[in-house]
């Protein structure tokens, strides 16, 4: 008899996985990453759901998931088997928006926890219309699971009748594939005119794909094609590897017509007794649970590796978007400091300025030209720099992701921020200008408006500004000029370093808010491997 591993060092592994499952992202829009998430949200829910509670404690009931595409007639087969109308059921549809357990007493202990199914809220209250009490007890039924005890359910046996998997409401499908991915033994539902849909078979493959415990029931049947019906269907089981999967076939009833009334208890009989002794029987209740868990076990070795893959696509479309940010800039920075020592600051109405020193123009007003004129030049690489990167970016499917494809309107301009940092040299020139003079030992005074003015049109100017030079040092002696030349030229580069590297981090900001790293797809694999050693 196979039996389960509940071993510590297993379940400690499996947690392990579960967590990097878990931190995995895949935020960029490529083409693999709409499964690779769907892959993940049904991995995680599969791990949470069922096989890490499951493992912890085999003991806990045997959960039966009925599941099935819009009016297979899941919630009147859930009533008929507990022989009460527990589920609510009828010709609107989707019928069933809330997720409805049924249990034994004994059992209930197990399911109003957290145990499985973490993320629904539990609701339980005295039997009325099932409609109206969760009217009263939830605002938002899709995230709630009720609860329902019956004596006519034997312990150790619980049935969830989960929403249509074909719902027209995005939630209820996403919430009824987390139900089948959290069952011991899957019952899918379909009817004589629908059991060829996609659905369905979508469902039954992967039951397959998972080596799940698994059930197929053919309702609503009518007697006149009971057999040709049966028959058809399960040549496409056999056909589909799905031969060996047990077969109920529920016929057409008057019950049966409306989805509102109870069927006949032996129309469901042998359904019921099966699952009786699934739960009932030792033997076979281990076997249900060993297949349907080490079948999701066995699905890692594909499944974790899929999403490594994902990730790994992921990073390397991140480092290309980084990469034209890094080479734009990297150029545009480049080109700015050559542009520098080729005097390129010293132009227009600088250079006007500069020519009327001092005679039409005060230092002051030289200095505002010239860092007018520097700002602009950076300005103008940072512009560059940006519509270099958009032109990459726009061959990368990568960067239509949100955050990326747009600007945030509400940051402050590439002039704005460009403009501070070369206010600031300024200031920081000036002030070591004021010091410079401060410490000449002369009997004439010198304006330091006028110093920082010559050095900083002797450092921006080139060629056309070696007057400039031969001013300053006239005025505070060549020592002293080539000192504050020097301090004058390792501020503008540390101040355009900074600004460079600030747009360059500004561009990059709402990518590496994306939280892509190369530590997932590693992860992914350590963690895969670790528990297939453990196991």
């Amino acid at each position: 008899m196979v039996t389960l591993d509940v071993r510590p060092q297993l379940l400690d592994t499996l947690s392990a996985l579960r967590d990097r499952v878990a931190a995995a992202r895949f935020p960029l829009p490529l083409a693999g990453a709409p499964r690779a998430r769907a892959n993940r949200d049904e991995l995680l829910a599969q791990l949470d759901d069922y096989l890490v509670p499951r493992l912890r404690q085999p003991e806990a009931p045997l959960l039966v998931v009925v599941g099935g595409s819009t009016g297979a007639g899941k919630s009147t087969l859930v009533n008929s088997l507990v022989g009460r109308r527990v589920s609510e059921a009828g010709v609107l549809r989707p019928t069933t928006r809330t997720p409805v357990l049924v249990c034994h007493p004994e059992d209930h202990h197990w399911f109003s926890g957290m145990r499985v199914l973490p993320d629904l809220t539990r609701v339980w209250a005295p039997q009325q219309d099932p409609g109206e009490d969760l009217l009263l007890l939830s605002e938002d039924p899709a995230r709630v699971l009720r609860i329902e005890t019956v004596e006519s359910l034997p312990p150790g046996l619980a049935l969830l009748d989960a929403p249509d998997v074909d719902s027209l409401i995005a939630d209820n499908r996403v919430l009824a594939a987390q139900l089948i991915c959290a069952a011991d033994i899957w019952v899918m539902v379909t009817t004589a005119a629908r059991y060829a849909d996609a659905v369905p078979w979508h469902l039954l493959r992967t039951a397959k794909e998972y080596d799940a415990t698994l059930v197929t029931v053919l309702d609503r049947v009518p007697h006149q094609v009971v057999s040709e019906v049966s028959r058809q269907y399960g040549a496409l089981l056999t056909k589909a590897g799905l031969g060996d999967v047990p077969r109920f076939t529920v016929p057409e009833l008057p019950e049966s017509a409306w989805g509102g009334g109870l069927l006949p208890a032996t129309a469901v009989a042998p359904l019921r007794t099966w699952l009786v002794q699934r739960a009932q029987d030792p033997g076979t209740r281990q076997h249900a649970m060993a297949r349907t868990a080490y079948g999701v076990l066995d699905s890692l070795k594909a499944r974790v590796p899929e999403l490594a893959g994902a990730a790994a696509a992921q990073y390397a479309a991140a480092l290309r978007l980084t990469a034209a940010v890094d080479g734009a800039y990297d150029s545009e920075h480049t080109r700015v400091r050559g542009r520098l020592q080729a005097g390129a600051v010293l132009s227009g109405g600088a250079l006007r300025r500069w020519r009327a020193f001092p005679l039409d123009c005060t230092a002051g007003e030289l200095l505002d030209a010239l860092v007018e004129s520097l700002a602009s030049l950076v300005v103008c690489a940072v512009t560059a720099a940006d519509e270099r990167i958009d032109d990459a970016w726009r061959r990368e499917p990568a960067a239509g992701a949100p955050g990326l494809a747009e600007r945030d309107p509400s940051q402050e301009s590439a002039e704005h921020r460009v403009g501070l940092g070369v206010r600031r040299w300024r200031r920081e020139l000036e002030e070591y200008a004021e010091e410079q003079v401060r410490e000449l030992d002369r009997g004439a005074a010198t304006d330091p408006e006028i110093v920082a003015a010559l050095v900083a049109t002797a450092l921006l100017g080139g060629r056309r500004a070696r007057s400039a030079g031969e001013g300053l040092a006239e005025r505070i002696g060549a020592q002293s000029a080539l000192r504050l030349g020097e301090r004058a030229g390792q501020l503008l580069t540390e101040h355009l370093d900074r600004v460079m590297h600030t747009e360059r981090e500004r561009r990059l900001a709402p990518l590496d808010a994306l939280d892509v790293h190369p530590e997932y797809q590693a992860e992914l694999i350590a963690a895969l491997s670790v528990l297939q050693k453990e196991r």
